[in-house]
């Protein structure tokens, strides 16, 4: 399981360096793609191919369905950890997520996020981030 917050920096070469407690629980080789709020989401391959499944379940036939697992399999890409437990991010994502310097990377169960900085202290300052009515809609779901 995935959790905490941690800030590192993008160098110019487009490395990350991900927190050591991290490491280990992302294997040898882990899905790095888009991920929904204009952050990067990555994924442990075991986690990846259980996401990938329940997409694969969406019926071909509706548009909604279609478009959202393009957004996800047309920006994801496979990386691994370099000798310094650095990931190269490609430039698509990076873009996309803004991620040129300053970064958060937490942990949220089963996948990481990647934050570029002023996203992530923007999103947990917005006013209409009510966690008691998020709580309200999660307990409709059963949680």
């Amino acid at each position: 399981m995935f959790i905490g917050e941690y800030q590192h920096n993008v160098d110019i070469k487009g490395r990350l360096i991900i927190p050591s407690k991290f490491r280990e629980q992302l294997g040898d080789n882990f899905i790095v793609t888009k991920g929904l709020d204009k952050c990067l989401f990555i994924f442990p391959l075991e986690e990846w191919n259980k996401f990938e499944d329940k997409l694969k379940t969406l019926p071909i036939s509706s548009k909604d369905a279609r478009a959202f697992t393009r957004f996800f399999f047309a920006g994801a890409a496979e990386c691994e950890l370099d000798k310094q437990g650095r990931i190269m991010i490609p430039a698509n994502l990076r873009e996309y997520a803004q991620t040129d310097k300053e970064t958060y990377i937490i942990g949220v169960s089963n996948r990481l996020e990647v934050w570029n900085s002023e996203n992530w202290e923007q999103y947990n300052k917005e006013d209409d981030l009510s966690y008691d009515a998020i709580a309200e809609k999660m307990a409709m779901l059963g949680i």
